[in-house]
């Protein structure tokens, strides 16, 4: 195909003013629970577009209950296993062109095993609910306050019937 500067042209104007691509990195560092990481990375991009959220790089550990136990020793001198831990890199929304990391999310599966044996869900359902909660939180929701919680815990939700 020969192409005339009037079809580049139209080629030029068919292109978005800035693509902006989403690097998500997931770091897998426990045994305990199998996941597909395609899931996890298509709920990532879901809900940061659903709460409108630009950004360059979000990244999520999947580690172990002593590893989890540990980082909530350390930042929060709670030594109990959680949940997931999150850790806020760059301020939100994305106000220049300087790249931009959203945050650190560190999930514990086996609380996820645990918790989902004890209510009758699959595991990784739980696992997906605890990312979301990651992202909620890295996106500015809190859950100090039970009206917080449940705020926090409806967006969860929402999230996880429209992922399924």
């Amino acid at each position: 195909m020969v192409r005339t500067q009037s079809s580049l042209a139209f080629l030029k104007l068919r292109l978005p003013q800035q693509i902006n691509l989403l690097k998500i990195t997931l770091q897998n560092k426990q045994r305990d629970l199998s996941f597909s990481h395609q899931r996890v990375k298509e709920a990532i991009s879901f809900v940061l577009s659903k709460l409108h959220i630009t950004t360059d790089e979000v990244i999520v550990h999947f580690v172990s209950e002593r590893a989890i136990s540990a980082l909530h020793k350390q930042f929060f001198d709670d030594p109990t296993s959680t949940d997931c831990i999150t850790f806020p890199i760059d301020n939100t929304p994305k106000t220049n062109h300087q790249y931009h990391c959203l945050g650190e999310i560190f999930v514990c599966p086996k609380v996820a095993l645990a918790y989902a044996a004890e209510h009758h869900i699959p595991p990784q359902t739980e696992l997906l609910r605890y990312v979301i909660h990651g992202l909620l939180h890295l996106a500015g929701y809190d859950d100090l306050t039970p009206k917080e919680r449940s705020r926090m815990r409806r967006k969860e939700t929402q999230f996880l019937k429209a992922l399924h």
